[in-house]
């Protein structure tokens, strides 16, 4: 498991403020998205053969879905995320790869993920909040996770 205060000051946030994204709501959303998926970014690839890659267990598909259908129509956006593509794949028309290798894409991504959700972001201070938050936008009600899930993944020492 990553360390999460290392997580959160040298990669979390640095990324955030590069795509012009940050705020404390987007950074705490993105640790308890990450713990919750990945267990603290243990896990690269989805257990049991599943598609999901990288801390945020992101699916291809999704990942493809949020090219074609969100950032086709922010040129500006999509070319701050592909900045942070691995150089071999910053001219794909999806950089899979580095939805395994690239934490600071990951992060831009699920970012940009959560950036297609008309709500606003909960308070950075009310986890159940992100919990339930992560749970209907990014879980979905069909996934498997629960919000006590989240609220239990989601990492103390950064509260």
């Amino acid at each position: 498991m990553i360390d999460a205060t290392q997580f959160r000051d040298f990669i979390v946030i640095p990324t955030l403020q590069h795509i012009n994204l940050y705020s404390d709501a987007a950074v705490q959303l993105i640790m308890g998205t990450f713990w919750q998926e990945s267990a603290g970014v243990t896990y690269i690839k989805q257990l049991g053969n599943g598609p999901a890659c990288g801390g945020g267990q992101c699916e291809p598909f999704t990942h493809h879905d949020i090219y074609d259908n969100y950032l086709a129509y922010k040129p500006d956006l999509k070319a701050k995320l592909l900045s942070l593509a691995n150089t071999y794949e910053s001219t794909h028309q999806y950089p899979d790869n580095s939805l395994i290798n690239n934490l600071a894409y990951q992060v831009a991504l699920c970012r940009v993920h959560y950036l297609r959700v008309p709500a606003p972001l909960p308070h950075a201070d009310d986890i159940t909040a992100m919990g339930e938050y992560w749970k209907k936008y990014y879980n979905t009600p069909l996934g498997k996770g629960t919000v006590n899930e989240f609220i239990h993944h989601f990492p103390s020492e950064i509260l």
